[in-house]
């Protein structure tokens, strides 16, 4: 079961899962990782990728550290 994002649909977490995976795996950083949410929120039916509830989920869901506001 993949894990609940804050998406409205079961769709779109998977989406951001996607998002979450590659970036752990490919060391992404998290300017990277949220520009990757953006580019998901400019889909239909995805806008709600880059609501705040989804960025904290997708920050720490990815282990980062860094400083949240990009």
């Amino acid at each position: 079961m993949i894990q609940d994002y804050g998406m409205f649909t079961p769709e779109g977490n998977a989406a951001v899962h996607g998002i979450v995976l590659l970036s752990r795996v490919h060391k992404e950083n998290w300017l990277c990782t949220w520009q990757a949410l953006v580019n998901l929120a400019k889909e239909p039916g995805f806008e709600e990728a880059t609501d705040t509830m989804v960025r904290e989920i997708v920050y720490d869901a990815c282990r980062f550290t860094t400083d949240f506001y990009v």
